[in-house]
């Protein structure tokens, strides 16, 4: 079975500091998937950062792999996104807004995830790869 994941800004940024066996599991994916709210994260982390214009091209050549591609939010991701609320709020447990589109992305695509929050274990309904 081939994987087709979604990955965190968290462990984005885990690969572009050099995390030789997270690059390793990516390059064996069928599929990386950067959810738009990692790409707006990452992207402003390059405007407050020293070193933008390295960040920038890892950035760019991750992007050209033809194995990564960018996943923007549909009507779709907004249904996921609002059961996802509904269903922490009545557990009393919120997550930040980003990390709430993220989830409903990787749910929409049906995506595992790679993160290093635990908050992400809020939603069972999300496979998560330990890495």
């Amino acid at each position: 079975m081939a994987l087709r994941v979604a990955i965190d800004t968290n462990r984005l940024t885990d690969l572009f500091r050099g995390d030789a066996g997270l690059a390793d599991m990516l390059g064996k994916c069928e599929e990386v998937c950067v959810p738009l709210p990692v790409f707006a994260e990452f992207k402003a982390g390059l405007l407050c950062g020293s070193r933008q214009v390295e960040n920038e091209a890892l950035l760019l050549a991750f992007l050209s792999k033809p194995t990564v591609r960018l996943i923007l939010p549909t009507r779709e991701t907004a249904e996921h996104y609002a059961r996802l609320f509904a269903q922490l709020k009545a557990a009393g447990t919120p997550v930040p807004i980003n990390d709430l589109w993220i989830a409903a992305l990787t749910l929409e695509h049906d995506l595992m995830l790679i993160t290093r929050d635990q908050h992400f274990h809020r939603f069972p309904q999300i496979s998560l790869v330990e890495s």
